[in-house]
């Protein structure tokens, strides 16, 4: 898993009203997708020093949005807000770190910087500060050191902490493996959207695997996850819909999973499917492909 940067606008006071009126022009415009505007009003508050419009402009430069893309300008103006205190400039700023990103690639810089962060609260850097931890990326390695960082980005909500948390406790990383943990922690992601976590725990309930084993409650949590395009979860739900385990056993669905998988390089998927196929009129055949193609079509929305 890749660092990750905070996108969160924040509030902060500004030395005088007509200035924090531009601000707020500046920032509603850039939510709004009008970069011209947003560039117009934020670069002069930038210049002037103030650390919202700094980290601001130093997102649309990173981003190329009414800008050409710079990752070196948006370095620069992050580490502007940065020395100022401003959380999400670390965090993002120590993400370019990590990533080597119009910097020179430097992980104990970044963990620096993350730390700064996320002793203020800043959820993502707190995520990131962790991943180092766990991969002994600038900072030496402590597993422990690495739970409490995505414990406390995981209470805040996010969902890729609650899902490493999950990994974590479910193949032992450095701590005694315990399924039960890692449920609890994937269900939050779950709940929260990620497609991973989703799949992680339709297999926890298919296989029993810190919760009793339910084919039902397995089925619904890979039927998310593959509708988000989770590869495990759509070769998964194949096996479901082959068996009958939670579902209605239906060799056709089976087919068009399992060929769904198999185009994004599945091989077992793809023998799966061609042993499937033998016990298939060739009409059926027919049929599933047609519903693989219009399920990737709609890029997984139109699969039943």
């Amino acid at each position: 898993m890749r660092f990750i940067r905070c996108a969160a606008l924040a509030l902060m006071l500004t030395p005088t009203l007509s200035a924090a009126q531009n601000l707020d022009v500046g920032l509603t415009a850039a939510r709004a997708g009008d970069f011209a505007t947003a560039l117009s009003e934020l670069r002069p508050l930038a210049e002037q020093g103030d650390a919202l419009a700094q980290h601001n402009l130093g997102v649309m430069y990173y981003n190329g949005h009414g800008v050409l893309q710079d990752f070196a300008e948006a370095a620069r103006l992050y580490r502007l807000a940065a020395e100022q205190g401003f959380a999400a400039a670390q965090s993002n700023l120590g993400a370019m770190y990590s990533e080597g990103q119009g910097l020179v690639k430097d992980y104990g810089e970044a963990a620096k910087l993350y730390r700064l962060a996320a002793e203020q609260g800043d959820k993502t850097a707190q995520f990131n500060l962790g991943f180092a931890y766990q991969h002994g990326q600038g900072v030496n390695q402590d597993i422990n050191e690495a739970i409490e960082w995505y414990r406390s980005a995981a209470e805040q909500g996010l969902t890729f902490a609650q899902a490493n948390l999950g990994a974590v406790f479910a193949y032992g990383k450095g701590v005694p493996q315990d399924n039960v943990k890692a449920v609890q922690w994937w269900r939050m992601a779950a709940e929260g959207g990620d497609a991973l976590s989703q799949s992680r725990l339709g297999f926890a309930y298919a296989n029993g695997e810190g919760v009793p084993q339910d084919y039902t409650e397995a089925a619904k949590w890979l039927k998310l996850a593959a509708k988000k395009g989770d590869v495990t979860a759509q070769f998964n739900l194949g096996g479901q819909y082959q068996h009958g385990l939670g579902v209605v056993q239906d060799y056709a669905t089976a087919h068009m999973w399992y060929n769904i998988a198999a185009a994004k390089g599945d091989k077992q998927a793809g023998a799966l499917r061609d042993t499937l196929a033998d016990r298939m009129t060739n009409d059926a055949i027919s049929e599933a492909q047609k519903r693989a193609r219009e399920c990737m079509a709609s890029s997984y929305q139109d699969c039943d």
